[in-house]
């Protein structure tokens, strides 16, 4: 890395700036209070549906251009993963019920803390500053909406609106065309190695920094961050190092 000037900052959004993984464990836990009331099976029964949704989530693949929303498709999720599990033979009104409380929950918990609000307002007196998330457009556009992050940003990019996500050069190129400036000018900044970091050294950033939950560990053969912090809040360090 040569000394040059950082003059933009990219973001990922969930588990980055906002904490999307305990908001789900949130959601799960009042769609399984709607299951246990609605159909009163035991614990372990409910702990298996919504073990198969999250797994059907994790797994999922969707298609824009098809006739079905990423709502009917989740819908479908638990539908499946309750049919899976007891043998229902038809549930869609009980699993419309569990993907819009899971849905509405989980925007619910989703906020910026206003420890990194502040964060992002010093930064942007400082710094351009882009949002670059992965995922389905409108499911991204709701958590941005919902935690009204968008006030703090020169632009937001959704990989669901564009051909292709991060790791590819291609969205790190539209984002730096959108800020006009280099690679070099950037940081990227986010959780994950395979996305986030593989994307940043793709694309050949000035440093990519990666917010290390606590417990996780570089896996063998990844790409190595250049900074590694366990909270976002402490950005303003590695920035001090890059002057």
């Amino acid at each position: 890395m040569d000394n040059k000037a950082v003059k933009a900052i990219l973001f990922d959004l969930d588990n980055t700036l906002i904490d999307t993984s305990g908001a789900g464990v949130v959601a799960i836990q009042k769609t399984s209070e709607l299951l246990k009331t609605t159909l009163g099976f035991n614990d372990d029964t409910i702990h298996r549906i919504c073990d198969k949704f999250k797994q059907k989530l994790h797994h999922e693949s969707f298609d824009p251009a098809a006739d079905r929303s990423i709502d009917d498709v989740r819908v479908s999720h638990w539908e499946e993963s309750i049919q899976e599990t007891v043998g229902s033979s038809s549930t869609p009104l009980l699993a419309a019920q569990c993907y819009y409380l899971w849905k509405s929950s989980r925007l619910e918990v989703l906020s910026l803390s206003p420890e990194i609000c502040n964060l992002l307002k010093q930064l942007h007196s400082r710094y351009k500053l882009l949002l670059l998330t992965n995922g389905e457009a409108q499911t991204q556009r709701e958590k941005v909406e919902a935690v009204m992050c968008e006030r703090f940003f020169d632009a937001v990019v959704i990989g669901g609106e564009h051909a292709e996500q991060k790791p590819f050069l291609s969205i790190f190129t539209l984002c730096f065309n959108m800020l006009e400036v280099e690679a070099q000018d950037c940081v990227m900044v986010g959780d994950s190695l395979d996305t986030d970091i593989q994307g940043g050294f793709n694309a050949g950033v000035r440093a990519t920094v990666w917010i290390r939950r606590a417990g996780r560990a570089v896996p063998d053969g990844s790409v190595k961050p250049d900074y590694t912090i366990p909270t976002v809040l402490d950005l303003p360090d590695v920035l001090a190092q890059l002057k």
